[in-house]
């Protein structure tokens, strides 16, 4: 059975654990990390000391993009992952994309939800919002073109930035209009592995 190490309150755990749920696939996920700590088990499986990792049949796997593309290609051969080079590149574009919008993201997430009241800092919060709304821009017309960032179909290119496109609709910062993006999101929610996987409460 398939292994997934990491607690669902990260986002790179929440898009392994959607795409788990999205194709039904029997798992288990262990808490690591956090408040929940490393140890050397994890330590030997991932010398990165970071989350999430997989254990499936014998591979063990790190680096959540990766995870998405592996779990893809061998539990659901061209059903998240298009097997015409073309339509997968446009996907996983995205999923390369999405690692620039986190280091925009992270100072607001990090101050708004990790950190007391006490300890925040409002420009460092009111800087990285404005860094996520320019690239919230950038999504917004690519959606204006097409229904899923992974095409003309739901894919894996849409997962990483639907974790995070969760949190920008969460955090409780001043966001532009942006109808295309939200429309993406509001389909989204609509799907039950992201309800149950990714729509939780921010901590």
């Amino acid at each position: 059975m398939l292994t997934i190490w990491g607690r669902l309150n990260s986002h790179n755990v929440k898009k392994v654990a959607w795409l788990a749920a999205e194709i039904g696939m029997p798992h288990v996920r262990c808490d690591v990390g956090g408040q929940f700590g490393m140890n050397d088990a994890y330590l030997a499986l991932n010398p990165n000391a970071l989350i999430p990792t997989i254990e499936d049949d014998g591979v063990v796997l790190w680096e959540s993009n990766a995870i998405l593309r592996y779990l893809a290609a061998k539990y659901a051969p061209g059903a998240y992952w298009s097997d015409d080079p073309a339509v997968r590149a446009q996907g996983d574009k995205w999923m390369d994309w999405q690692f620039a919008y986190a280091d925009a993201q992270r100072d607001a997430f990090l101050n708004l939800v990790r950190l007391p009241t006490e300890k925040r800092d409002p420009a460092c919060v009111a800087r990285s919002a404005a860094a996520c709304a320019q690239h919230m821009a950038v999504l917004d017309e690519a959606l204006s073109r097409q229904t899923w960032l992974s095409g003309d179909r739901f894919g894996i290119g849409d997962i990483p930035m639907g974790v995070y496109a969760h949190s920008w609709f969460s955090l409780p910062i001043e966001r532009p209009a942006v109808p295309h993006v939200a429309g993406w999101y509001e389909r989204l929610k609509t799907r039950p592995a992201f309800a149950a996987q990714v729509m939780i409460p921010l901590t």
